[in-house]
């Protein structure tokens, strides 16, 4: 029964991915688009973790880890370069 549902959540989050990459191709603002590729990177993260759980292996939840923490760091540094105009 697990296995099921966790089927079913990565087939939804592969639906939200595919709906969030039409999105990005959509939007004109930038700060939207660093929102949406930040609600993108979090649904990669949900994709490997549940990879992480059918599959039985650790070194997804690793992955997804460090994209979390990738992720974090270059949403700060776009934010800043969109409303400053430099990076740092």
């Amino acid at each position: 029964m697990p296995e099921i549902v966790a089927a079913i959540a990565f087939g939804w989050a592969t639906v939200l991915l595919v709906a969030g990459g039409l999105l990005i191709l959509r939007s004109d603002d930038p700060l939207e688009r660093v929102l949406v590729l930040d609600v993108l990177v979090a649904i990669v993260i949900v994709l490997l973790t549940t990879l992480s759980y059918l599959r039985d292996v650790s070194y997804y939840i690793d992955a997804a880890l460090g994209l979390a923490l990738l992720s974090f760091v270059a949403t700060l540094v776009a934010c800043r370069h969109v409303i400053r105009g430099r990076p740092f």
